[in-house]
């Protein structure tokens, strides 16, 4: 079976059964949907939060086991009260991290389970009227910092103020009262919590960001790649969705550099990095892996979704004003198939096999990989 081209036509429409619709051209250049938002400023802190909450999971759960060890063995005290937030928070933030794989924005899904555990907190110190509790609603303030920005943690840090506040003037009103460093002592930890693991996060982020981001796109680079491929691998086993691959290359890109010059050749490249960025959804993720060369992740996509959002691709490159020379691309698309497990080695082989041909037919189009053409009715 010969590879599949498409040249200046546009493919199906992505199948009813994907998790979530591309833009569309006209949406994509009107900037929607926003790579960013108010918890996440864009694509890199997205892949960060994701990759931080993955990271908290294991140390979440020891947390909670802690905190229930803690609460049984004052039982005789406080009563078994405490231990009431601990299953419904767990299940607020499996929920949330299964949500997170299949919506654009998963920052909100996250952020959701967050404010929620510390409404179940504050509901629990409420009805058991322990002032001592209070201080439990700064320990979720820790993670704020390490997912979300910085209007995030200001918006965390003021829902735990505004439930202490609300706790302490309702129920222990009385204990407040007669004694006001049972709440503002609690009410001092949260802020500092907040403030001190904020300046840490910053810290590790700039370092990090060295490590994943490709500084002059901006687009994250190959160690990330790696990162993200194998995440994805792992899903793939448990939820059967494909996962495209699209590997794109700018025509004739060293004759332009040479011409032009690298600082022409530099600034070409962080605009084709926007222009091309502006057709993926939030959970699409593009990497710059060689000088020219740029490879999209397109989670719960087939070839047909994958070949379609390769068009788009071509096209906005294409009809995009880069100044002294005008751009093409030409692109290769491999994917799995529902229920397949990806293998991203093996997928990633099959795309830029598909670039290859591209570039052999003509460039300035979109090849489907020959083993995965059959899925791919366009």
């Amino acid at each position: 079976m010969n590879p599949q081209l498409i040249e200046g036509s546009q493919p199906a429409a992505p199948a009813a059964t994907a998790p979530s619709p591309s833009p569309t051209v006209a949406e994509a250049a009107q900037g929607r949907p926003s790579q960013g938002s108010w918890l996440c400023p864009s694509a890199s802190a997205r892949e960060r939060m994701l990759d931080m909450d993955a990271r908290l999971a294991p140390v979440r759960a020891l947390t909670l086991a802690s905190l229930a060890l803690v609460a049984l063995s004052q039982a005789h005290w406080i009563g078994l009260w405490t231990l009431i937030p601990l299953v419904p928070a767990a299940a607020a933030f499996a929920l949330a991290g299964r949500l997170a794989g299949h919506t654009e924005r998963p920052e909100y899904a996250l952020f959701s389970a967050w404010v929620m555990a510390q409404v179940v907190i504050a509901a629990t110190i409420a009805i058991s009227a322990e002032p001592v509790l209070l201080a439990w609603l700064a320990i979720p303030v820790v993670t704020l910092s390490s997912r979300f920005s910085l209007h995030g943690v200001i918006a965390g840090v003021a829902v735990a103020v505004g439930l202490m506040l609300l706790v302490a003037f309702t129920t222990l009103a009385d204990t407040v009262t007669d004694y006001p460093p049972t709440l503002v002592m609690p009410l001092a930890v949260v802020v500092a919590v907040g403030i001190l693991s904020t300046a840490l996060m910053r810290s590790d982020v700039e370092h990090r960001d060295e490590a994943v981001i490709d500084q002059l796109t901006g687009m994250l680079n190959r160690h990330a790649l790696a990162r993200r491929a194998g995440e994805l691998e792992q899903q793939s086993l448990v939820s059967g969705e494909p996962v495209a691959v699209v590997v794109a290359d700018i025509d004739r890109f060293k004759v332009l550099n040479d011409t032009l010059g690298h600082a022409t050749g530099d600034a070409i490249l962080r605009d084709l990095a926007y222009t091309l960025r502006k057709e993926l959804r939030a959970f699409d993720l593009a990497y710059r892996i060689g000088g020219e060369e740029f490879l999209v992740l397109v989670p719960g996509s087939d070839t047909v979704d994958g070949a379609a959002l390769a068009e788009r691709i071509r096209v906005a490159i294409a009809q995009q004003d880069f100044g002294p020379s005008k751009l093409t691309l030409s692109l290769g698309v491999a994917a799995t198939r529902r229920g397949e497990a990806f293998d991203y080695d093996s997928v990633f082989a099959a795309a830029d096999a598909a670039l290859y041909e591209a570039k052999r037919s003509g460039r300035n189009r979109v090849v489907i990989a020959a083993n995965r053409a059959a899925n791919a009715n366009v």
